[in-house]
């Protein structure tokens, strides 16, 4: 597994990395990866004690032995669960990735354990609860600074490699609560289609890979669009032009201005594209795409804002 992950390139030699350390096998295995390949002194492992269980002490103390053995550093973070109703895993995820961008040098990376069981899971999960193409899309490789080492590796291998290296892992009973929409996804659905063909898991992989292969071409069309060769000003687009092009391209090219305004994803910015389409083209004219977005025509060109007020 390690020449593999060196092959994969996530993790070149003379990076600084965060690893994420849940105490879980992915976790301890890319940990133990990352200190072979990188140094031990060139990681930091950051787990965050959540204090959702009444054994996450145990967690921790497991965590603090694991990297003393490994002569790698560690960081805790305990973050405070906020009251009142919300959605608790996207709390945690949340708070883990904002204490890793913190730990972060400026040119280094943060690596996460997710596995090819997770991207299967992910992807079931949001085409089941996402209605874009994103859903088939999957997690990448790389997103900026965040890698994701073993996504071509799977639970099983993990798994194996820990008990290989003689490496301890802690398991969440938590992943196997049905209450969480993810875990019926993996013990539910991921289990059904496993039943239907035994190949399923490596289709769904298999797909994804292929989507983003022409996601790729998609985006270069619709960047082409915004580029300002077609007499628009860079990062906008002529109402006219926006109204000539085909439907597909056209709800890319607003879902790529609402995104680009908000700087991250915006949900359903692309089903407002014939309206947005349809805005005047004299004076100003504007449209809510979402997530704090607006689209504004002015004169008949056609640019997104994130928080500009209506004037």
């Amino acid at each position: 597994m390690i020449e593999a992950v060196r092959g994969g390139g996530l993790l070149p030699s003379g990076s600084r990395l965060v690893a994420m350390l849940s105490g879980g096998r992915d976790s301890v295995c890319l940990l133990d990866l990352a200190a072979r390949l990188l140094g031990p002194d060139a990681v930091t492992a950051l787990h965050v004690n959540y204090g959702l269980r009444d054994d996450s002490g145990e967690d921790e103390d497991h965590c603090a032995a694991l990297c003393e053995r490994l002569g790698v550093a560690l960081e805790v973070e305990r973050p405070r669960r906020p009251e009142g109703p919300g959605n608790l895993q996207a709390w945690a995820r949340d708070a883990r990735y904002a204490a890793a961008a913190r730990l972060a040098s400026p040119d280094g990376l943060i690596a996460t354990g997710h596995t090819a069981d997770d991207q299967v899971e992910t992807i079931l999960y949001r085409l089941a609860s996402s209605p874009s193409r994103r859903a088939l899309l999957g997690m990448r490789p790389r997103d900026g600074k965040l890698v994701r080492p073993l996504l071509g590796f799977t639970r099983k291998q993990t798994t194996a490699y820990c008990v290989e290296r003689g490496l301890a892992w802690r398991d969440d009973p938590s992943n196997a609560e049905p209450s969480y929409a993810r875990n019926r996804v993996r013990h539910g659905l991921a289990a059904a289609l496993a039943e239907v063909h035994p190949a399923a898991a490596q289709n769904v992989l298999r797909t994804a890979a292929l989507l983003r292969d022409e996601a790729e071409v998609l985006d270069a069309l619709v960047a082409a669009e915004l580029d300002g060769s077609n007499g628009s000003p860079r990062g906008t687009i002529a109402l006219d032009r926006l109204a000539a092009l085909p439907l597909a391209l056209r709800r890319l090219v607003v879902q790529q201005l609402a995104d680009r305004a908000a700087g991250r994803p915006v949900a359903g910015a692309a089903n407002h594209a014939d309206e947005v389409a349809g805005l005047r083209r004299t004076g100003t004219a504007m449209l809510d795409l979402g997530g704090g977005v607006r689209a504004i025509a002015e004169r008949g060109i056609l640019h997104a804002e994130h928080g500009r007020a209506e004037t």
